[in-house]
């Protein structure tokens, strides 16, 4: 079969990664693409928002399932668009999406199906946003309602910077129109976790659990980031949460979107907090994580397309997930200066290392082939993965294979991964 994968970043990259490892795939192609997914797929120059130059493709390439990763195409409907013209589409309609495209929209389904999640307000107001915030308890979160590239959420520490905070997101539009709305909501404390999920609309199978690193200097310092390294499992995500999340979490969600005509196929991002009154939800993402797509599809066994073909075709109660016995780290290299200001077009050396080796990966998140050589050509550059027995190996892995990459102003945190030791 023939499959095309929408998008350009390391996400992508490891989708790609895991398609190409299905037997029954003959072809890929990427839109548009980057240079390393270039060496498994024919990369083609039409960009995720770009709805009918990319099913006009699907339909004469005779492109047999299309996989639509990025936030932005799935909430403005690049499935619906796909469908229209009666092909098949990875992800979940717009209606289904907005569970991403809007926070507001979310944090009411949670209040409403009593899913667990923090206290909020949602506000349209700057001027009744700033009235709540005096009698508000301190630190507080402000989230922009709409799509932010993962960085639209800013923790005030003082009621002086939640104020300036509402002025950025509201009235200077630091998030763009992300920020005509907004969501104020209780500081929670504890662990955080990533579990990524499949769905078929009303059978949900978790995958393996992750823990992202947002913050773009060590130490959990500095401005959020899209992600600056990632690990699996989290160490602190037990079989008791996990129990406890399918029940009042993970099902619940799927069967509210569907009692809210809104049937979400496709995989549903669970951002949540442990804390000491149990896991709680602090965001959902409508696709795969990025990066922790690639510590958690370099782990599963299944064949990637069967698994999608069930939440597409509704027979993913016949299938059962399996994940190798072992751990993953990513750290990314990213561009000295990101997530603000950085140079881009440096050539990238080393490459070739990951060659040949199984138990490495290198997936290109900014990066693009000029003169015949790789470059960067983003913030967040490559996303270097490695294997391990246990956690603590993985984590030595990768950080050994950062040093085999060399490109002008590589920066890279030097503490991803390090709460495993307190675990």
């Amino acid at each position: 079969m023939k499959v095309l994968v929408v998008g350009g970043g390391g996400r992508e990259h490891a989708i790609v990664t895991a398609v190409s490892k299905s037997s029954r795939v003959d072809k890929i192609f990427c839109a548009p693409g980057n240079a390393g997914i270039a060496r498994l797929a024919e990369c083609v120059d039409i960009g995720v928002m770009e709805f009918d130059k990319l099913t006009d493709f699907a339909l004469k390439e005779g492109i047999d399932l299309t996989i639509v990763a990025p936030d932005d195409p799935l909430v403005a409907g690049a499935v619906d668009a796909f469908e229209k013209k009666g092909l098949r589409a990875f992800g979940p309609r717009s209606n289904a999406a907005i569970l991403e495209g809007s926070k507001a929209f979310s944090k009411d389904l949670m209040k409403k199906y009593s899913i667990p999640t923090a206290a909020y307000e949602n506000f349209d107001n700057a001027d009744a946003a700033l009235k709540y915030l005096e009698t508000a308890k301190m630190p507080i979160v402000l989230k922009a309602d709409g799509l932010a590239l993962g960085k639209g959420v800013l923790i005030c520490n003082t009621l002086d910077e939640a104020r300036e905070g509402v002025k950025s997101i509201m009235l200077d539009k630091q998030f763009g129109s992300a920020g005509n709305r907004m969501v104020i909501e209780e500081f929670m404390t504890g662990r955080e976790v990533s579990v990524l999920s499949f769905t078929d609309g009303k059978t949900i199978r978790p995958m393996t659990s992750a823990q992202d690193h947002k913050r773009a200097l060590d130490g959990d310092k500095g401005l959020n980031t899209g992600g600056m390294g990632t690990f699996s499992p989290s160490p602190f995500y037990t079989k008791e949460i996990d129990e406890f999340c399918m029940k009042n979490i993970y099902q619940p969600t799927v069967d509210a979107m569907a009692a809210e005509g809104r049937e979400f196929k496709g995989v549903i991002f669970f951002g949540l907090m442990l804390t000491e009154n149990g896991p709680k939800v602090l965001e959902y993402n409508a696709r795969f994580g990025d990066p922790e797509a690639q510590v958690v599809l370099p782990r599963m066994n299944n064949d990637i397309i069967d698994v999608m073909e069930a939440c597409i075709d509704g027979t993913l109660d016949k299938v059962e997930l399996d994940f190798e016995d072992n751990a993953a780290v990513c750290v990314v290299l990213a561009s000295n200066g990101y997530p603000v200001k950085y140079e881009k077009g440096f050539e990238i050396k080393g490459l070739d290392s990951f060659d040949d080796k199984d138990s490495y990966f290198v997936f290109h998140a900014g990066t693009k082939l000029k003169d015949g050589r790789v470059v960067t050509n983003g913030g967040r550059v490559l996303g270097v993965t490695a294997l391990g027995s246990d956690l603590k190996q993985a984590r030595s892995n990768a950080y050994e294979a950062v040093k085999w990459i060399d490109f002008e102003n590589k920066y890279c945190r030097s503490d991803i991964g390090k709460a495993i030791d307190e675990a």
